[in-house]
């Protein structure tokens, strides 16, 4: 059996890190967060140009055609240069909610501009704090219209079409709404990670188009469990771009004559953030495994990669911040635009807690289906 990966597949993360490590250096992200943009426009159609936001798109709709598992190393690649764009709503959550449910129709109009970066996408699904069901939304499709209210909404003040969760007369459903049209109304909110920016969208009688004929509520769940696998992808490579700043900032510091780097008390938390990375990284590639491959625990196993993700990050970018000391807390150090991407993926696709319960009770499953086929 082999682990390593092809040539191809070096080749792709070797040219992924060149082009980021030109175009996007930390400096750039700064600029962004600074300028108060929501995401850095020329970035996005430069990735744009080279097939990037067409990842995952057949390429009879114009996209590349990747498999999940290089698509992945896109992500990890996008994550470690914690490149202010719209990645997770776009790339991961609506293209490929497309791809899965949507009609031949419904391809042919979005897919190939959503391909070629023209049309940004994002899912309005929260409606405030806790998790949204289908018994608590407050958001009403009737009559090819939604209305009602979505915050927060990752890249809101950007995007072109959103997928919105509302309820029906029979249930909840997923609706395509096109946020330049009439009745959709955003509001921008503030966010711990301005370079990726979040709104309020409002609906009133904005015509909507329905998304695959299942209950919205499972496929919402479907959408949410294959997100969550290139999302921690950048969330691991951010926690080691995290711990790979630490640790050159304990090289170089020196204090009573010698680099902090050699005192216990650091050494301790650089072997902290590595195990908690190194966890995370087995995790995420599991999770994509099952994702490439249609693997049945799929749902257990991208929640692990998600639970482990968020743990890894959050744990280095804090981490980064008290090995720097007092000066890790200052603006001119870049160690808070870590903090603050590790703060926004926690929560962008729901939080750390709600996806602990998914690999409890996927666990249970999984017992319970073990012991009836005993």
């Amino acid at each position: 059996m082999n682990f390593d990966f092809s040539d191809d597949e070096k080749h792709l993360r070797a040219e992924a890190q060149r082009f980021l490590r030109d175009q996007c250096p930390l400096s750039r992200v700064r600029a962004v967060l600074e300028s108060g943009a929501d995401h850095d426009a020329a970035l996005w159609r430069s990735i744009a140009a080279m097939g990037w936001a067409g990842a995952i798109i057949p390429e009879a709709y114009g996209g590349l055609g990747m498999n999940h598992l290089d698509a992945c190393m896109l992500a990890e690649e996008l994550g470690r240069a914690l490149a202010p764009l719209p990645t997770v709503p776009s790339m991961y959550v609506v293209t490929d909610a497309l791809v899965q449910f949507g009609s031949e129709a419904q391809k042919q109009q979005w897919l190939p501009r959503l391909a070629g970066g023209d049309v940004i996408g994002t899912l309005a699904w929260a409606e405030g704090a806790g998790v949204p069901n289908g018994r608590t939304l407050s958001t009403i499709a009737l009559g090819g219209t939604v209305c009602g209210q979505k915050v927060p909404v990752p890249a809101g003040m950007i995007a072109h079409l959103a997928i919105v969760v509302a309820r029906t007369n029979e249930g909840t459903g997923l609706y395509l709404v096109d946020l330049g049209g009439v009745g959709a109304t955003r509001t921008r909110i503030e966010s711990i990670d301005p370079t990726r920016g979040h709104a309020a969208l409002s609906f009133d009688g904005a015509p909507a188009e329905r998304l695959g004929d299942r209950d919205g509520m499972s496929m919402l769940e479907t959408i949410l469990q294959r997100a969550a696998v290139p999302t921690a992808f950048e969330q691991v490579a951010g926690a080691e771009a995290a711990l790979d700043m630490a640790r050159n900032y304990a090289l170089e510091r020196h204090a009573f004559g010698r680099p902090i780097g050699s005192f216990q008390a650091i050494k301790h938390k650089l072997a902290d953030m590595f195990v908690d990375n190194t966890l995370a990284r087995s995790n995420s590639y599991y999770a994509a495994w099952a994702l490439s491959t249609g693997a049945p625990d799929l749902p257990v196993a991208a929640a692990c990669a998600r639970v482990s993700a968020c743990r890894a990050f959050d744990h280095a970018a804090q981490e980064n911040i008290h090995v720097h000391g007092g000066s890790g807390f200052t603006w001119e150090m870049d160690c808070h635009l870590y903090y603050r991407r590790a703060r926004d993926l926690s929560l962008i696709l729901g939080s750390p807690r709600a996806w602990k319960e998914r690999v409890v009770s996927g666990l249970e499953r999984q017992h319970e289906a073990k012991h009836q086929a005993a």
